[in-house]
């Protein structure tokens, strides 16, 4: 059985952090202070705490890596979900996302683990991955031997 993941991080603003959890990406609130609000990112919990003193322009640092001739954030965190769920959450995303750092598309198409993918960044500068696999059992850790 796959366990629920608990991630923490960091926003520069609790009201900006709910507004986009929340009310833009629609995840569930949890319990939350007036320093951090508990979410429900589709059955895991994620957390944002609050972090007055983030660093240049109130925003998380983070570096990019080549995956698939793409400039990937690291680090980013999000889900895996099943394709129609992805479908609906990029739907939604493309209303209020400004700018994607990597447009919703399909990633190594035709080949082990092909996948679709986006990634966007939070008000705070925390980079988030969602992706979904037709098959998730059989290409979430395909390798190009199989």
């Amino acid at each position: 059985m796959l366990t629920p993941f608990h991630l923490a991080v960091q926003v520069r603003n609790i009201q900006e952090a709910r507004d986009f959890y929340g009310s833009k990406l629609a995840f569930p609130e949890g319990r939350s202070d007036e320093s951090w609000i508990d979410f429900d990112m589709f059955g895991h919990q994620l957390v944002t705490h609050l972090n007055p003193n983030l660093g240049f322009q109130g925003r998380v640092a983070n570096h990019r890596n080549p995956v698939d001739q793409k400039s990937v954030p690291v680090p980013h965190f999000g889900v895996v979900l099943t394709i129609p769920d992805w479908e609906e959450l990029a739907q939604r995303c493309r209303s209020f996302v400004d700018e994607f750092i990597i447009e919703p598309y399909t990633r190594f198409e035709g080949e082990p683990g092909e996948q679709r993918t986006m990634f966007f960044e939070d008000p705070s500068g925390n980079a988030l991955e969602f992706k979904a696999f037709a098959d998730i059992e059989g290409q979430l850790f395909a390798t190009r031997n199989e």
